[in-house]
């Protein structure tokens, strides 16, 4: 009950910290979209930052970990620290500049305004909004994986949770994520985007102190780094999986298996230059394949299926397009507009890079750690990985409820903004933009923004009682849309020839691609082309093609438009 106890409390503090934001809300709809401009260098980095780390990069991370091992940060921690600093400098602090210019409020209004189209704000809204809504639901889902193993056994009779009987009575995953929705709405509802920047700097701080903390703990219990990182599975001289030791529950204690426990076969891999397959697959990039076995302890039945641990070279290259999404996330576009200045972007360009190497180095041993720890788990159960990791190893009832909140402090830095960013977008971009500017007083826009936010949660809720439940390649399918989106953003900022029409195509051309191959994954499990080929670099490139051969095929943009977007070349 302690750890319950701890969450229920930092839940709390949240809703506190939401009402003394709302007081310092000045009651204006552009105070609640962009907080009037006014956030400082020290805020805009840990919104930001806790806005694109969510559930996916400690909850998916882990699992993603778990499942492929150490090249899981090469794919996305590394590449993205740099990626993420380019993109904000080179187009977030030109948006901001358009935005302090033109009043812009939402990236649709810069749209607009970009490719003189009315019409291209109700094409985009729909589907930024399809997009935005995996993202909710990766956060949703891996708050409840994470809750469910900690609070196991503090509620027998009224959860029994037949469906994971080793965690009855924990707090089944739909009603922490209940919880959390009702309490991320709350904040917002009141304070808007202050409220969510207080929110998310506290929250960002929270996470990144208890997930060093975390690391640490659970390092020390498995005997200090050296000794963690002959933890996870092995593959011996026979091809066997093997699990070398194990987690004595009763004792608390790391123990050897004399013999080390089989777990699984190789089916296929890449020899070394010994000749033989690599015996740590998961601190390698080689490619293999295995069979793995996990056996119910209470009915005995065996369930088998197979996992490819390492990567090729073709998904470490082409997964450099995901993180390009960046560029393309509409709650990320309402952040930079709450700058206060231009220089208020320097802490971020040269810090973010440095945060994700605190969270995403953690969170990525972890989950090769728990592979000698935990039984074989299939796709479908990797996200609970991390919460598994904290109940079994951190002894300690108030630290690991404080190691929870702070997983759930990352979880919802990000749901805030999204839901935030979806009411900015349908107020400004749909009713505002049907009726009329100056038609609705702030109090009814305001109104308006709020009874979305509320519809939003709700429907993301119940999406999320049927959703995929593996955190990480959710997430990927999310930034994979935004990546194949990339191209219209770069090309408004940067190429004066863009025309109307290349715009549309390229909308076009990313969508039906991407949901192209979103369906052909079974709408949202991994899929892999070829050799190893991402299908976001696919749909960046025909979108790309789209864009640049129709705005070639049409006419210019107009001289006012050129010279509004870009004065000094044009004069």
């Amino acid at each position: 009950m302690t750890p319950l106890i701890i969450i229920v409390c930092y839940l709390g503090l949240l809703l506190a910290l939401g009402i003394i934001s709302s007081r310092s809300f000045r009651g204006t709809s552009k105070d609640y979209f962009v907080a009037s401009h006014s956030i400082g260098p020290f805020l805009l980095l840990m919104s930001v930052f806790g806005t694109t780390m969510t559930a996916f990069a400690l909850v998916g991370s882990t699992g993603k970990a778990f499942e492929r091992g150490i090249g899981v940060y090469g794919l996305m921690a590394s590449i993205s620290g740099l990626v993420h600093a380019a993109v904000f400098f080179l187009i977030g602090i030109r948006l901001w500049v358009y935005g302090k210019k033109y009043g812009f409020v939402t990236q649709i209004q810069f749209f607009r305004a970009r490719f003189d189209s009315q019409r291209i704000g109700y094409v985009l809204f729909p589907i930024l909004a399809m997009l935005v809504v995996p993202y909710l639901l990766i956060g949703i889902i891996g708050a409840g994986k994470t809750v469910l193993p900690v609070t196991a056994g503090a509620f027998p009779d009224l959860f029994p949770n037949a469906a994971t009987p080793q965690w009855a009575g924990g707090i089944p995953v739909w009603l922490t994520g209940l919880v959390i929705c009702g309490v991320v709405m709350t904040y917002v509802f009141l304070g808007g985007s202050r409220g969510a920047a207080w929110a998310n700097t506290f929250q960002t701080i929270v996470f990144m102190v208890m997930g060093l903390v975390a690391f640490v703990f659970i390092a020390n219990s498995l005997g200090g780094l050296t000794n963690a990182s002959k933890v996870a599975i092995q593959i011996n001289d026979q091809g066997e999986v093997v699990q070398p030791y194990r987690w004595d529950t009763a004792n608390n204690q790391l123990v050897v298996n004399d013999p080390p426990k089989v777990v699984g076969r190789i089916i296929e891999g890449e020899s070394d230059t010994a000749g033989s397959y690599s015996p740590r697959p998961l601190l390698s990039r080689q490619v293999t394949t295995v069979e793995l076995e996990n056996v119910n302890k209470k009915t005995g039945e065996v369930k088998t299926f197979t996992r490819e641990y390492g990567m090729s070279t073709w998904m470490f290259l082409t997964y450099l397009f995901i993180p390009l999404s960046v560029g393309m996330f509409p709650h990320l576009f309402q952040h930079w507009l709450t700058a206060k200045s231009a220089r208020a972007f320097k802490l971020t360009v040269f810090a973010h890079p440095l945060c994700i190497l605190i969270v995403w180095v953690p969170c990525v041993l972890i989950g090769i750690w728990a592979t000698g720890i935990l039984p074989p788990l299939d796709p479908t159960k990797v996200s609970g990985v991390l919460g598994q990791m904290v109940a079994r190893l951190v002894s300690s009832p108030i630290l690991s409820g404080f190691l929870i909140a702070g997983i759930l402090a990352a979880i919802m830095s990000s749901l805030d903004s999204q839901f935030l960013c979806l009411g900015t977008m349908f107020t400004n971009d749909i009713v505002i933009h049907k009726l009329g500017s100056g038609k609705l007083s702030d109090r009814q826009v305001i109104l308006i923004a709020r009874g979305f936010v509320v519809g939003i949660v709700t429907l993301t809720y119940l999406l999320s009682l049927v959703a995929p439940q593996n955190v990480f390649d959710l997430a990927v399918w999310c930034f994979s849309g935004f990546g194949a989106l990339f191209p219209l953003v770069f090309a408004a900022v940067f190429w004066k020839r863009v025309t109307k029409a290349g715009a549309y195509a390229c909308i076009s051309a990313a969508t039906l691609s991407w949901f192209y191959f979103f369906a052909k994954s079974g709408f949202g499990s991994e899929l892999i082309l070829g050799p190893g080929i991402m299908p976001v670099a696919v749909c960046f490139l025909i979108s790309t093609a789209a864009l640049i051969i129709v705005s070639l095929m049409t006419r210019p943009p107009s001289e006012e438009t050129i010279k509004k977007f870009f004065p000094d070349k044009a004069s």
